[in-house]
């Protein structure tokens, strides 16, 4: 009798992989792809970035900074490095940094033994901070370079269409960060070529090291308030150390609670997931999947067709609050 469903292609023992894609894909893999790419739709109708940046951002950094992370002076670079760090961390949870979650996906469920688990625990973050401490320090030297000639550094200016400078090039690097990302979630599922399948036969970990790029161009494109004040404080000082350092810090803030998350999900249920997972080698390419493709889609609705809905040059749902 013929089998019920075709078969799943597998990529063979002798095609490249990369850490994204493990050769085993789940059989209803458009499902997968509806199912994030609804998720991702449903996160941008409900989103609200007031609560988010407000309620959440600013509270948090003003928590650690003791004070009033809007009014907070930031004379001296050791001030400066220090809301770096605060406000880093305070805007883990917004629009930015959805995408920063989907990167506990592969790292979910790798090791089998609680002292496996130990001992590696820390060196997927450690490759993780490398890429994006490498773009972020390169960008803070770019802005103390240039300084107050950067585009993005007048708000209120009118750029294309009358948008500010800053919100276009929110709109651009987000916009692109989001199509990589449903990129490599649809490589996960083997319908598309994976990019990074050659340069993993050479270093396996580089998957972790682009993502961490990806999570420090974040900064290239965001217009968050708090972080504003740092982009504005580093471009008049003119000091390129201390711009490379604020940045830096900014993004290893933005990947602590991600850190933390990761830890407890390794010690605590990191023995499970790796045998609900290596039950069916699908799932994990599954759960990959779904995990780049819904933070990808959101990235792209929210930063690109949400704006122009908010310019009301297009009609895009959005819950009451948002």
């Amino acid at each position: 009798m013929p089998s019920a469903s075709p078969p799943v292609p597998q990529a063979g023992p002798d095609r490249p992989r990369s850490l994204f894609v493990n050769g085993h894909f789940p059989r209803r893999r458009g499902l997968v792809v509806c199912l994030a790419a609804l998720f991702g739709f449903a996160l941008t109708v409900v989103w609200s970035h007031e609560f988010v940046d407000q309620t959440i951002g600013a509270n948090v950094a003003g928590a650690l900074l003791g004070q009033d992370a809007a009014t907070a002076s930031l004379s001296g670079s050791l001030a400066g490095i220090a809301f770096a760090l605060a406000t880093g961390v305070a805007g883990t949870f917004t629009a930015c940094n959805v995408a920063v979650f989907s990167a506990v996906a592969p790292l979910a469920g790798r090791t089998r033994s609680r002292r496996d688990r130990s001992a590696r625990l820390l060196r997927p973050l450690g490759y993780l901070a490398a890429g994006s401490v490498a773009v972020s320090a390169v960008y803070g030297v770019v802005v103390a370079l240039v300084g107050t000639g950067m585009p993005q550094f007048r708000l209120g200016s009118p750029g294309a269409g009358g948008f500010p400078p800053v919100l276009v090039q929110a709109m651009v690097v987000f916009g692109i960060i989001g199509a990589v990302m449903v990129w490599l979630g649809l490589a996960s599922l083997g319908l598309v070529p994976d990019p990074l399948a050659r340069v993993s036969a050479r270093f396996p970990n580089a998957p972790l090291v682009v993502m961490g790029a990806l999570i420090g161009g974040f900064l290239i494109g965001r217009p968050y308030p708090l972080f504003r004040r740092l982009f504005h404080d580093a471009a008049e000082s003119g000091n390129v150390l201390y711009g490379a350092a604020s940045f830096s810090l900014q993004a290893l803030g933005n990947l602590v609670v991600m850190g933390v998350l990761f830890v407890l999900v390794s010690l605590l249920a990191g023995e499970r997931l790796h045998r609900w997972m290596s039950a069916h080698p699908g799932r994990a390419s599954a759960v990959i999947a779904a995990a780049f493709i819904a933070a990808g889609v959101f990235m792209v609705l929210y930063w690109d067709v949400r704006i122009l809905a908010y310019r009301d040059l297009i009609w895009f749902p959005m819950a009451p609050w948002a």
